[in-house]
């Protein structure tokens, strides 16, 4: 089967910067660039495929033609499970939550949102919200809201780069400016924004806010959480492989090549492959920073190669 190289839709909200056309060659006529979608079969920004007889359709596309691509471990999903995407903050995010399955699927009608950030760079001191300090009752956090005060309880943690974030549906959040994240996601693009920094959008007016949703979706305690990979670093052949955070939703590896690493697509997944840092060789084609790449369930044995540090995420 034959590998797919992908173009990558892009965003430009308000917060973004332009390290991702400078550093990671995306294009865009936009001014600024916050997101690229790297893997995506999202209405709001799909994937395009950038060679071989399926060049200009977009992945979705071609996986209703292909659907054995996808791998068996897809069959329980209702459509294509993941969205991932690079993300370049130059300033602070929205303070948010995303649903879970169960509430996103009654409310919005699509999957809820349990993501994992891997920070592949950060400006020095940089930080991030994740979730409260300290428990506060529902009361609590809808006054707070309200009166702006909310940041005196949310939990600010200093990020590094290679640190790995798991943000389970119902966590609030926001991702720091200064930071460059790599975001491995359910399929869905729904989000409940409770804090903005008083910012206005284009039309000249404040950012909508989703208050009493997020009320009804938000976890109120503390999370648990470890920066660290879930895995430690592993010699492989060729390189290194660490994995960075395995869920009922996607799995996700680090690979480090200095020379030539095997991998495999097996029937039971499709590979993504996103390439952070680096050039050499995905599955034969010529590979450099910010590329991305579909390996369809069943291909089989590929090689990445050169000198270079990619996500590959596959599901379980």
């Amino acid at each position: 089967m034959e590998i797919l190289k992908l173009i990558a839709p892009c965003k430009d909200y308000l917060w973004g910067g332009n390290r991702l056309r400078e550093e990671y060659y995306k294009a865009s006529s936009a001014d600024k660039i916050a997101e690229s979608w790297e893997l995506s079969c999202h209405k709001d920004g799909e994937s395009v495929i950038d060679n071989g007889a399926y060049k200009g359709k977009t992945l979705t596309e071609y996986l209703k033609a292909n659907k054995a691509a996808l791998g068996t471990a897809c069959d329980r999903f209702e459509y294509f499970p993941v969205l991932i995407k690079l993300i370049d903050a130059k300033d602070n995010l929205s303070v948010q939550v995303h649903p879970n399955n169960d509430y996103a699927m009654r409310v919005e009608g699509e999957y809820g949102k349990t993501e994992m950030w891997y920070i592949v760079d950060c400006d020095e001191g940089a930080q991030l919200i994740y979730g409260f300090e300290k428990e506060i009752s529902r009361d609590e956090f809808e006054q707070r809201i309200k009166s702006d005060t909310l940041l005196e309880v949310t939990n600010n943690v200093p990020v590094h780069k290679g640190d790995v974030f798991f943000i389970e549906a119902g966590t609030l959040h926001a991702i720091g400016k200064g930071i460059l994240i790599a975001e491995i996601q359910q399929n869905s693009n729904t989000t409940y924004r409770v804090y903005d920094y008083g910012r206005v959008g284009a039309d000249g007016k404040p950012r909508q806010l989703h208050i009493n949703k997020a009320i009804e979706v938000t976890e109120l305690c503390p999370p648990k959480y470890d920066t660290k990979p879930e895995g430690t670093p592993m010699a492989i052949e060729g390189g290194e492989k660490t994995l960075l955070r395995s869920c009922e939703y996607f799995n996700v590896n680090k690979i480090k090549a200095d020379g030539t690493v095997k991998l495999t697509a097996s029937e039971k997944s499709f590979n993504s492959v996103l390439v952070l840092d680096g050039s050499g060789k995905v599955g034969g084609m010529n590979a450099r920073k910010g590329d991305s790449f579909f390996i369809p369930a069943g291909n089989g044995e590929y090689e990445i190669s050169g000198s270079v540090e990619v996500i590959v995420t596959d599901m379980i």
